[in-house]
């Protein structure tokens, strides 16, 4: 069985060159992907700037994915911002993984198991969606407590299992240097996803692992996605061994 997985930052919806809030820009440059499964990042929660809008809903509804998930990382005067995870299959066991750096502002991964019934039987796929820290340390340090933590070390190696989001990783590096040597596997190498109207690094990534294989990985340069927001999507297409 094949399905598309998309990470997106999605900057509260507001445009990276406009600064403008257009949530539609965002929703129209998904649909063009046809994505099975979404993680997003910067998603805001009651924030004045984003009209108060609860956003894990707003965009679930407007491309039709019904099973959702939210993580309010960053508490604001008004509302909460964070990470989500929309689905077209059902979400189980949704969690929270505490990566957070003394002095530095709150990380967290956002994981959960999807519910894939192909044409023999049902199939479990972890996921894993993550912002990582700004600096190179900090980095390296919430990668390795992610794959140390009870959630992930939990899960066998050969359960399908998809770790993405912003890396904020400006030389490409930190997957190579943490993840590969830990069994998963690069979807795609580095692609270069920021700034979005011009992209120069490799912030974005997506890593995988157990009985799946990627046949295509891309960012996405439609002319929306390049306004949207300050980082390009990027698409991932898996098939279920």
């Amino acid at each position: 069985m094949r399905f598309r997985l998309v990470t997106y930052n999605i900057h509260k919806g507001i445009g990276g060159v406009d600064r403008r809030y257009r949530p539609e820009r965002i929703a129209e440059a998904l649909r063009s992907l046809e994505p099975d499964i979404l993680f997003l990042q910067e998603v805001d929660d009651g924030v004045p700037r984003s009209q108060g809008h609860r956003q894990v809903d707003w965009f679930g509804e407007a491309l039709q994915m019904e099973h959702r998930a939210f993580q309010a990382n960053v508490k604001l005067r008004r509302g909460h911002y964070g990470n989500a995870i929309l689905s077209r299959f059902p979400l189980a066991d949704v969690e929270n993984i505490d990566l957070s750096i003394p002095f530095k502002k709150r990380r967290q991964a956002l994981a959960a198991h999807c519910r894939v019934t192909t044409e023999e039987h049902q199939r479990t796929l972890a996921l894993f969606n993550v912002h990582l820290g700004l600096a190179g340390f900090e980095r390296t340090i919430q990668l390795r407590r992610l794959l140390s933590s009870r959630t992930l070390a939990g899960i066998r190696a050969t359960t399908a299992l998809v770790l993405g989001g912003d890396f904020n990783d400006v030389w490409g590096n930190l997957g190579r240097r943490v993840l590969e040597s830990e069994g998963l596997q690069s979807a795609g190498g580095n692609i270069l996803t920021f700034p979005a109207f011009r992209p120069l690094r490799p912030l974005d990534r997506i890593f995988y692992r157990g009985r799946l294989s990627c046949s295509n990985c891309f960012g996405s340069r439609s002319r929306l996605a390049h306004r949207a927001s300050d980082h390009l999507p990027l698409v991932a297409d898996f098939d279920l061994l």
